[in-house]
């Protein structure tokens, strides 16, 4: 019997000319995103690396200093106490939220809790409240003149501390930020909890787990890349924060100075100092401290998760 050979109607293209179109395919898809990544957020960092070598000066105008401005920065004690701050209230706020967050987030998927949805949206909808609008709200709260705290200590013939003096105006900010966000953030733990495996738990219950054991040994370490990821996005926002003290400034000028936080001591340097230069070398710094810290939080989790 003999072979049949088919017969082919056309020729394969070379090799070369495949990898080249499957080349320019991928860029296609690709290109736009790396074009607008490259023009909101390289581009922003080269100018301010490019600001951070010069220094304008009144008399002889813009002039290159080379790092001095960099050597400024790591001297300049307003901008490290105003890191210090924010180092205390991450030290402090972030594990107050993130385990509020985790609590409601366990009792939601428990079952146990009644009107689960109406009390998943209620703790949700402090996120969809504008920044601005909710340190506002709170502002007045805090008020010892004219808000609540001020009703309270009238109403009761008290005298209840003042939530916006120097002492506690930090706590306050943390109030504001922790009612902002545990919705956020449980929001986060609980879509993980619901894509756990139900084998898990059944495996736990043949084992005879309680329900606390089944908590510890089964729903935290099956979620551990969600606790990451908060706590990664709550480090960044912590370093960030800007809006809360910014906002209440002007309730508390006495509280919180122009350099509160870094973020706000590089709004005064720039808009309100005309440093520019100094402000973008203040920023890349801040950026890099950032970057360190928010990378050291997500190779301990990754060890843990190992």
């Amino acid at each position: 019997m003999t072979a049949v050979t088919p017969i082919t109607t056309g020729r394969r293209p070379p090799a070369g000319v495949s990898r080249s179109r499957r080349g320019r395919t991928g860029w296609v898809f690709v290109g736009p995103f790396m074009a607008v990544f490259a023009l909101v957020f390289l581009a922003p960092i080269a100018y301010s690396l490019y600001l951070s070598f010069f220094r304008d000066q009144l008399v002889g105008g813009t002039s290159f200093v080379g790092l001095d401005n960099f050597q400024r920065a790591f001297e300049d004690e307003q901008f490290w106490a105003a890191v210090g701050r924010v180092l205390l209230f991450l030290v402090v706020q972030v594990p107050v939220m993130l385990g509020i967050a985790l609590l409601i987030a366990l009792a939601l998927d428990s079952g146990r809790l009644y009107g689960k949805s109406f009390f998943r949206i209620a703790v949700f909808l402090p996120y969809a409240v504008p920044a601005v609008v909710a340190t506002l709200m709170w502002g007045f709260i805090y008020g010892t003149r004219f808000g609540l705290v001020g009703n309270i200590n009238e109403a009761l013939g008290v005298s209840l501390p003042d939530p916006l003096s120097p002492s506690l105006v930090l706590a306050s900010i943390g109030n504001i930020v922790t009612w902002e966000f545990i919705g956020y953030n449980m929001l986060i733990f609980y879509s993980a909890l619901r894509v756990v495996p139900k084998s898990l738990y059944e495996a736990a219950e043949i084992d005879g787990a309680g329900e606390w054991r089944v908590i510890t040994a089964v729903k935290i370490p099956a979620i551990r890349g969600a606790l990451v990821i908060a706590t990664i996005f709550s480090v960044i926002g912590s370093f960030q924060l800007f809006n809360e003290p910014s906002i209440l400034q002007s309730l508390a000028p006495n509280a919180i100075t122009t350099y509160f936080t870094p973020n706000l001591y590089t709004f005064t340097l720039s808009f309100s100092g005309r440093q520019q230069n100094y402000a973008a070398t203040v920023s890349l710094v801040m950026g890099v401290v950032t970057m360190i810290i928010a990378y050291a939080v997500q190779l301990r989790g990754m060890r843990k998760e190992a």
